[in-house]
């Protein structure tokens, strides 16, 4: 039976994905079309400078270096690899790989923090990864090789940044909102010069772009990430990971329902069994303990409850 405590960590971390599933619609519907680096450099770098000027903390000693590889696992990697999957790769398929995600998170977790292989979440993954499958893939979607990697390396990025945070917590007094704001910072200076490289200079905004930028930036940012940093270092790491399937199954159901896409009976059953498997990881496995965390608590208040 999970905890009250425990329930309330899993609620808080799934908001992350939850925000994040917003991201197509926004993207599609309010932001410049074909500028899938600006909107990861929009969402990383201001988010970043705003919680580091809340927050007025820089990492000292080895934390510049642990933010700076937190930074490019979590963001300035993981945003690149993810739209290149996107562009390649068709009818949801890059969703599906980034579903696989669990089972990486699963062996890394294994060997980085000596976290018991529990059958129960294996099988919860890869039946979220099957229902992930069933509500995003099109009929004759065709696999670009490049596509695939990318989808892969995005997943394998991600995953290693999760086990990371999970490993290091953050040091002594310092808030999830700092950790976090290094890293998005760390994460989007790798970006801008990257996007500017490829893209070019942004174009003039209009009032829409403002709003779609600004939700992305304040809520699928800064907040996500807070809250999915925060439970990383409060859940196992697979129990994590395995919320992430929820991103995918959010911008699906906001297609349905802003976009007017349709719902096949196939892709009903996907849903209902990727949520249920999801659900599913998230209860206690045999034996498993809560792990104590890698530091003190920040005794400053901070906007998100450490």
């Amino acid at each position: 039976m999970m905890s009250h405590r425990t329930a309330a960590d899993v609620a808080l971390t799934a908001a992350a994905p939850l925000a994040w599933g917003t991201t197509y619609l926004v993207t599609t519907e309010l932001l410049p079309p074909e500028r899938p680096l600006l909107a990861a450099t929009a969402r990383a770098l201001p988010a970043g400078l705003l919680l580091l000027a809340v927050t007025r903390r820089l990492p000292t000693g080895r934390w510049w270096a642990r933010a700076a590889v937190l930074g490019v696992l979590n963001i300035g990697a993981f945003f690149p690899l993810l739209f290149l999957a996107a562009y390649r790769l068709p009818g949801g398929v890059a969703a599906v790989l980034g579903a696989t995600q669990p089972l990486l998170v699963a062996g890394l977790a294994a060997v980085a923090l000596a976290e018991r292989l529990q059958p129960a979440r294996l099988l919860a993954a890869l039946a979220a990864a099957g229902g992930v499958a069933l509500v995003v893939i099109r009929p004759g979607a065709a696999l670009d090789t490049l596509g695939v990697a990318a989808g892969l390396g995005g997943a394998a990025v991600m995953a290693a940044g999760l086990v990371l945070t999970r490993r290091w917590g953050r040091p002594d007094g310092v808030g999830v909102l700092t950790l976090t704001g290094w890293q998005l910072t760390a994460g989007g200076l790798l970006l801008a010069p990257l996007t500017l490289a490829v893209e070019g200079a942004p174009p003039a905004l209009d009032g829409s772009a403002a709003v779609g930028y600004a939700w992305l930036t304040l809520a699928g940012t800064a907040v996500a990430y807070a809250l999915w940093f925060r439970g990383a270092q409060r859940l196992p790491a697979m129990q994590v990971s395995l919320l992430g399937v929820l991103s995918p199954l959010t911008a699906a159901i906001l297609g349905w329902v802003a976009l007017d896409q349709t719902l096949t009976a196939s892709q009903a059953v996907g849903f209902a069994v990727a949520l249920a498997a999801t659900a599913a990881g998230q209860l206690p496995a045999r034996g498993e303990r809560p792990r104590p965390s890698a530091h003190r608590p920040d005794p400053r208040p901070v906007l998100i409850a450490d």
